[in-house]
């Protein structure tokens, strides 16, 4: 199957930068970007520009008074006591000069991807600049200042009035995207994330289930540390399967962290680019059996911004357009041009070499409790149906 899809991208989301030495750097679109195009699978005619998001969308979901500090902060004029009250000049989030415009940028960027999905002009849509899940209504958390997931979803449904199924996948927990609709039974979201026994936010277990008659409406499913590829994907396949059946969606929108990695500098989890494969894989089967094939992407967490991120978010435009993921070798042109830039050596293969796979003495005890999450998580997919 061959899919018409559009990739989002301007040089203008390389503009969300805190400072050098931040582990946020979306230096990782552009590398991704680049090794699409050395693949050959990614046209200039596919690629479109992203528009900023006025204020009136930022304001969907964000307090308009927040919306102001991040202009105020943009431009050097927000004191530190203020600062603080809405969680910015943090050592996650600091300010930078043109915060407000290079954030309203990453949100512009996912609502241009939702039209282009929404009035069919393509059946799927690619936003490596967004997936910044951590931000709240009034306040910045976890490197994200405007929410692009939320905003989107807002607009969703309010321009379109669909049901929204929203798909998390970094290996920290979707909070901002949960409690925006933890009310709404129009918007159901599904998280999978290492547990926050260890890991920022420390939210996510198994028992947010939603409120009000939103109840039964968010799951959640925290496996443990150093879980590998085997009980990642059989815990994630069998929730997202149960989870869309249940739904029944008019749209799935995706956050596509590449954290999970056992590469990642900032997690603990132990999965291989085998999960990026297929991660994007089930979004497009899902999408095409009960949406139509309606399916926007995001990007989301991930910090080894040479090894991992560029392949694993290649893998979902690959799969986005083709439905095969890319294998073999990287090519030469792009690891050419970047090795020099690079302080680690870049990957050769699109796989990880098995041989380079940490090896994990808990295996059997990691896989058993993730089991047990699992079936927790899946019996309120049953409780509702039962009502």
């Amino acid at each position: 199957m061959t899919c018409n899809a559009s990739f989002i991208y301007s040089d203008k989301l390389l503009n969300y930068h805190f400072h050098s030495d931040h582990p946020f750097n979306q230096k990782r679109v552009q590398l991704t970007k680049e090794l699409l195009q050395a693949a050959h699978l990614l046209d200039s005619a596919e690629i479109m520009e992203p528009r900023m998001a006025t204020d009136d969308e930022l304001a969907l979901f964000h307090d308009h008074a927040y919306i102001e500090a991040i202009k105020q902060a943009s431009r050097g004029k927000l004191s530190d006591v203020d600062g603080v009250e809405f969680g910015l000049g943090t050592e996650d989030t600091p300010t930078f000069n043109g915060m407000h415009e290079a954030s309203a940028y990453l949100v512009g960027g996912t609502l241009t991807a939702v039209d282009q999905v929404l009035q069919e002009r393509v059946d799927h849509s690619l936003n490596l600049g967004g997936g910044l899940h951590h931000g709240f209504k009034r306040k910045a958390s976890g490197f994200c200042i405007y929410n692009d997931g939320a905003v989107a979803i807002k607009y969703i449904r309010e321009k379109y009035n669909l049901k929204v199924l929203y798909i998390d996948t970094d290996a920290h927990h979707g909070d901002g995207v949960q409690w925006a609709f933890y009310d709404d039974p129009n918007v159901c979201t599904f998280s999978i994330h290492e547990t926050g026994r260890y890991l920022f936010p420390g939210t996510g277990n198994v028992n947010e289930r939603g409120i009000k008659e939103g109840l039964g409406y968010s799951f959640n499913l925290p496996i443990d540390a150093f879980t590998q590829d085997e009980s990642f994907l059989s815990s994630y396949e069998s929730a997202f399967k149960e989870i869309v059946d249940f739904f029944n969606p008019d749209i799935i929108l995706t956050q596509n962290g590449a954290d999970a990695h056992y590469l990642d500098p900032l997690t603990h989890l132990c999965t291989s680019m085998k999960v990026y494969e297929r991660i994007p894989q089930l979004a497009h089967e899902l999408a095409h059996k009960y949406c139509e094939g309606k399916w926007v992407a995001t990007g989301g967490g991930g910090y080894d911004i040479w090894r991992v991120v560029p392949r694993a978010w290649a893998q979902i435009w690959s799969i986005m357009k083709c439905n095969e993921p890319m294998r073999g070798s990287i090519p030469s042109l792009w690891l050419d041009k970047w090795q020099t830039e690079s302080n680690q050596a870049l990957p050769i293969y699109w796989h990880d070499p098995p041989e380079d796979l940490p090896v994990i003495p808990r295996e059997a005890e990691i896989n058993e409790k993730n089991a047990k999450t699992l079936s927790n998580t899946l019996k309120y997919t049953k409780c509702n149906q039962n009502g």
